[in-house]
C-alpha cells in the first residue's frame, strides 16, 4: 500500500489495517522546552514545527523529535519514524496509524499546524 499524506487518503484493506501518514517537520534542537505546534514558513503542504531540548548530537535530537511528535499525536513511539532528513532540520516523518485512528491523527496534525 502506498503512503498517504494528510491531503490524500488511501483506503485501508480491512479493519485494523495500517495507513501511513507523512508530514514534513522543521526540527528546532536545543530549544528551551519541548513543544510541537505551529507552521514553519508559508510552504504548501504546511511544515510542522517541533522544538526539542536535545542537541543535534549522536541522533539525540532525532529521537527527541520522534518522542515529542508521538506524545503530541497520542500514538506509540514505535509508530513514528523519520524517513528522510536525518541530518537536516527539515524532516519527513511517517506516522503508522491504524485505520481506526487515522482520522484522529490527521485531525490532531491539522490542529497542531494551526497553533
Amino acid at each position: 500500500m502506498a503512503p498517504a499524506s494528510t491531503g490524500c487518503g488511501v483506503s485501508p484493506v480491512g479493519p485494523g489495517a495500517r495507513r501511513p501518514l507523512r508530514v514534513t517537520v522543521w526540527a528546532r534542537p536545543g530549544a528551551a522546552r519541548t513543544d510541537v505546534g505551529g507552521r514553519h514558513g508559508e510552504l504548501e503542504p504546511p511544515v510542522l514545527v517541533v522544538k526539542v531540548q536535545a542537541r543535534a548530537v549522536d541522533g539525540k535530537a532525532n529521537a527527541a523529535v520522534v518522542h515529542a511528535l508521538a506524545d503530541a499525536l497520542g500514538v506509540r513511539r514505535a509508530e513514528v519514524r523519520i524517513v528522510s532528513g536525518h541530518a537536516s532540520r527539515t524532516k519527513v516523518v511517517e506516522i503508522d496509524a491504524t485505520s481506526a485512528s487515522y482520522t484522529g491523527v490527521a485531525d490532531a496534525l491539522q490542529a497542531l499546524l494551526g497553533r
